[in-house]
């Protein structure tokens, strides 16, 4: 890089790194291909205070920002996406979703044990027919005396089936859009809450995700985040920090497909030279240099700017849909120089090339992101 983050966070990136060398790439074609969720990996991870990275001491968490955050996304992805999705969903979905909306008495409970990974969380929006049309929900929350009763079923669960705890978005109103949807916490052994489908998934193989089954599901009142009626507003503020997160895993693993490009072209050869002395592959390896740079200042920009207590949510839209289409350019690129063996699993690119897809899709699309960074742009102008 070109420019110097503090000592203490690039201390964190040499720490992660080396983790992330030793502990998780020995291990990356076998959970990939077998769907092993690497619980182990996330509990170690939990211990190093990784699971609670910007939370406050006072709640077990590292006391971190959500720039060190994004190095540590980076830094597992550039190994391993799948292990970065999860503990970006983690920290940024299910665990800040109850920091920035939960009572004094909620975040004892709930995000202690999640900010000191002594559970994972899962976050449950999206449905079968609400998708980036989230405000289209369908599952309900009807208040039974001091219980509410939650039925419906979500799509796309991250930790659906591992998650200790998990924050449901459900309709306590009648009627269509986002006004009446309210956040719950729904712990796992709830009766009527289950996993249902795990999905068999193109890439990031190895983070769990799954349907999520609720059938009369009595959740205590007192496990309503916030206000009744205003879920569908926290969960878009929720979504502005967790884009920083998805465009940090996307970073990540267009820098990891980059160097085993590089490497590959210094020791393959081709028509009498190193593939690295073809300019044509020269050229390849500048363009994604370049957007991979363009990529990390855009992504700590928005990370800083949240640490800063400034608005960030353009700054997060853009970070993500830039560093999530660079990633897609740059790991095809990858596959194009490994030629035919950017197609085999022999080699590292061919699992980029599957995972970096997720990152133009998860946290809103790509489609979405520009509709919300024109919607802030024209409020400036």
């Amino acid at each position: 890089m070109d420019f110097t983050l503090p000592e203490h966070v690039e201390a964190l990136r040499e720490e992660v790194r080396r983790f992330a060398q030793n502990e998780i790439r020995p291990h990356v074609l076998t959970w990939d291909e077998e769907r092993i969720f690497p619980a182990e990996v996330l509990a170690r991870l939990g211990d190093m205070g990784m699971l609670g990275v910007f939370f406050p001491e006072e709640y077990d968490g590292a006391g971190m920002g959500y720039l060190e955050y994004a190095v540590l996304v980076e830094e597992l992805s550039r190994v391993d996406g799948s292990v970065g999705l999860s503990v970006a969903a983690h920290n940024s979905l299910c665990s800040n979703h109850i920091y920035t909306q939960g009572n004094p008495d909620q975040l004892e409970r709930y995000l202690k044990p999640l900010a000191a990974g002594k559970m994972l969380g899962a976050w449950a929006l999206t449905e079968a027919e609400a998708g980036s049309d989230a405000g289209a929900l369908r599952t309900t929350a009807r208040r039974v005396g001091d219980h509410w009763v939650l039925n419906g079923s979500k799509n796309f669960a991250t930790h659906g089936t591992v998650g200790g705890v998990c924050v449901v978005m459900a309709r306590t109103r009648g009627g269509s859009g986002a006004d009446g949807i309210s956040a719950f916490i729904v712990e796992k052994d709830t009766p009527g809450f289950r996993a249902g489908k795990q999905e068999n998934k193109l890439g990031m193989r190895a983070s769990d995700t799954s349907e999520l089954i609720l059938e009369d599901v009595r959740v205590p009142a007192a496990n309503l985040l916030g206000e009744e009626g205003v879920g569908f507003k926290q969960a878009m503020k929720t979504l502005d920090g967790g884009r920083i997160g998805i465009a940090a895993l996307a970073l990540g693993m267009a820098q990891g497909a980059f160097e085993a490009s590089v490497r590959y072209a210094t020791i393959r050869r081709a028509f009498g030279k190193f593939l690295a002395d073809h300019q044509a592959i020269q050229f390849k390896l500048a363009d994604m240099q370049v957007g991979i740079e363009a990529s990390r200042l855009l992504v700590y920009k928005a990370a800083t700017l949240k640490d800063q207590g400034q608005p960030y949510a353009k700054a997060a839209a853009m970070a993500k849909l830039f560093a999530s289409e660079t990633a897609c350019r740059v790991a095809e690129e990858a596959v194009q120089i490994h030629g035919g063996y950017g197609f085999i699993k022999d080699y590292p690119v061919e699992k980029f090339y599957r995972d970096v897809k997720l990152c133009t899709i998860g946290e809103g699309t790509s489609e979405i992101q520009r509709m919300v960074i024109a919607r802030h742009l024209l409020k400036e102008y």
